[in-house]
């Protein structure tokens, strides 16, 4: 399985539109997670801190909670980040070493990180952020390409509550 199952499209392609809008008006995306039900067909919002670690452990217990309460489905997160140029992509550790991390380097592309966590998997995506016309403040994502990862570790995953009966990926 690699492309997103169109179930999960009806949830996250209205968020995403909505990240875009934020861009295209000037603003900048507040790093969020949306805990999603297909039984009850919604997804609420977590507020993600990434001040500190301790701040990212809370967050990710946040997420972690609210995933129990909804008996969700999956989880979307989605934030600005800064992400290393494609030619640069293995050099990553030497660039850190230098300059203390990626956004620091002159190599840093801003994007917009989007993460879909099922029990299928996970999608990911990093849409570069460009101009958007001859705005110093707007700017724009182009369409995302998410990939199918069924291996993954991280602060933010492995964050959904095991249904009866499922099997979850390790």
């Amino acid at each position: 399985m690699s492309a997103m199952p169109e179930s999960y499209w009806k949830f996250v392609s209205p968020l995403i539109a909505k990240a875009k809008g934020f861009l295209e008006n000037g603003e900048a995306l507040a790093p969020i997670a949306f805990v999603g039900s297909f039984s009850l067909d919604s997804a609420i919002p977590v507020l993600l801190n990434s001040s500190s670690l301790e701040a990212k452990d809370a967050s990710a217990l946040a997420i972690k909670l609210a995933a129990e309460t909804f008996n969700a489905d999956f989880i979307f997160v989605l934030m600005e980040a800064w992400s290393l140029r494609k030619d640069k992509l293995l050099q990553m550790d030497a660039i850190v070493d230098k300059y203390g991390s990626i956004g620091a380097s002159p190599y840093a592309v801003d994007i917009v990180s989007m993460a879909l966590e099922t029990r299928h998997g996970v999608w990911i995506a990093e849409v570069p952020i460009k101009p958007k016309g001859i705005s110093k403040k707007k700017r724009t994502i182009g369409t995302p390409e998410f990939r199918h990862f069924t291996e993954f570790e991280g602060r933010f995953v492995h964050l959904l509550p095991v249904k009866d009966g499922a099997a979850t990926l390790q």
